[in-house]
């Protein structure tokens, strides 16, 4: 419940973020007037347009966001080294809280933007591996109730996520904009007091386990195997994550939002999107249990594969939505975007735990949240895409980038069970 509360609370002021970031740097921040004030943008933009080319504004918006998003899901790879190392996780995650904290009302001044940014992703780095590793030690082997426990805790996470576009996502777009950003750091300081006050509960820090850091002929295929299976999760999430970027972009203006004579906030899409995870989680896990009482319940791979197709309905969905019935189509869009969550997100981090050597559990983690930053960072880049294609042809290209992961993902499973076959020949159906 402690790991739980924490992720409620640091979603809901990341999601208040990412709800409001694109559409704060197109209809504000990155306007002549304003963006001259912001301390160091000059020359961040001339270093990221010397790898990029030149970008319009709204693929500079595009490209920042993936970046943010991107780096803020890399950095956990520092994360592990001092959780895993000097700090431990418990006092890592409390730094990665406070540093967040402080990102957050560093976003109440325009000039400091930049620097906002930058204390977000380092306190995220801090603390998200460390976070997700701490579920995984709670149980033994290979249990088979870890990745369930990691549905779950997705399941807590998209409570946040569906709390953050309408409380700040609306602060945001009726209040203004830092009302929003404001609300976000308030989430940020009530996840710290939950952690906190209930840290006495939480499984010890595994560089404290003895014999943790005992090495095995195997370790290097189970690490193999765990790089595999992110190559289709990576490529899924980066058909995937334009949802929370540039989707939100077109539908400010192309979808028809009036509702019983009330112009809903373009935001509260992204709370359509929160409660339907909710909800696919709950089937997905009643369909696992269903399957896995026929001993038919599908391995990792199989799994994600499941979700590269559900990413690719969804944007297929989302092209038609361009023409006919926007509203109703682009809610059914993120119904099943949202029912693909539970299938990549939990299978990989549940296959991480159960595969990854004791030692390098948080590390192992922590490149599965990183893989998930470079697929935003991918996501990004494939925004300049948007404007040349237009949106039903940009949509076409997410949903065949989810397609081409599903397949991957069928393909790589002969891979993994022969690189675990002689280690454990039960791991990948555990996953």
């Amino acid at each position: 419940m402690v790991l739980a509360g924490t992720q409620v609370w640091e979603r809901f002021s990341f999601y208040g973020m990412q709800t409001l970031l694109t559409l704060y740097m197109v209809n504000h921040l990155l306007k002549p007037g304003r963006i001259e004030g912001v301390w160091g943008f000059a020359t961040f933009r001339a270093g990221l347009e010397a790898i990029t080319g030149p970008l319009p504004t709204l693929a500079l918006a595009a490209q920042i966001f993936g970046l943010y998003i991107g780096l803020f899901n890399i950095t956990p790879l520092l994360g592990a080294w001092a959780g895993d190392g000097p700090l431990g996780q418990r006092r890592t995650v409390m730094l990665g809280l406070v540093l967040m904290a402080a990102g957050h009302l560093a976003m109440a001044s325009e000039a400091l933007f930049l620097v906002a940014l930058a204390l977000l992703v380092l306190g995220g780095g801090l603390l998200k591996g460390n976070l997700y590793a701490q579920v995984g030690q709670l149980y033994q082997g290979d249990d088979p109730a870890r990745p369930r426990a990691y549905a779950l805790f997705l399941l807590a996470l998209n409570i946040g996520a569906f709390l953050a576009p309408l409380v700040c996502g609306t602060l945001g777009e009726i209040w203004g904009w830092h009302w929003g950003f404001g609300a976000a750091g308030v989430g940020m300081l009530l996840g710290l007091g939950v952690y906190l006050a209930g840290s006495r509960h939480l499984p010890p820090d595994v560089r404290k386990v003895k014999g943790a850091a005992v090495s095995t002929a195997g370790d290097g295929r189970r690490i193999a195997a765990i790089m595999v299976v992110l190559l289709p999760y990576t490529i899924i999430f980066s058909g995937a994550m334009q949802a929370y970027n540039l989707l939100l972009v077109w539908a400010e203006t192309a979808m028809d939002r009036q509702v019983a004579g009330f112009t809903m906030p373009v935001t509260w899409l992204l709370a359509f999107d929160g409660a339907g995870t909710i909800l696919g989680i709950a089937i997905m896990l009643w369909v696992w249990r269903w399957l896995a009482a026929r001993g038919a319940e599908p391995d990792a791979l199989g799994k994600i594969a499941v979700a590269g197709a559900l990413v690719a309905a969804s944007w297929a969905l989302l092209a038609v939505a361009t023409t006919w019935l926007p509203l109703l189509l682009v809610i059914a869009f993120f119904i099943v975007l949202d029912l693909s969550y539970g299938w990549l997100e939990a299978p990989a981090n549940g296959f991480a735990a159960a595969t990854a050597p004791p030692r390098l559990v948080t590390t192992m983690i922590s490149i599965n949240i990183m893989a998930f930053g470079v697929a935003n960072i991918v996501s990004g880049w494939l925004g300049r895409f948007y404007e040349p294609l237009g949106p039903a042809g940009f949509w076409w290209l997410n949903g065949a980038i989810g397609a081409g992961g599903a397949v991957l993902a069928l393909l790589l499973r002969p891979v993994v069970r022969r690189l675990l076959m002689p280690l454990a020949p039960g791991a990948l159906a555990t996953a």
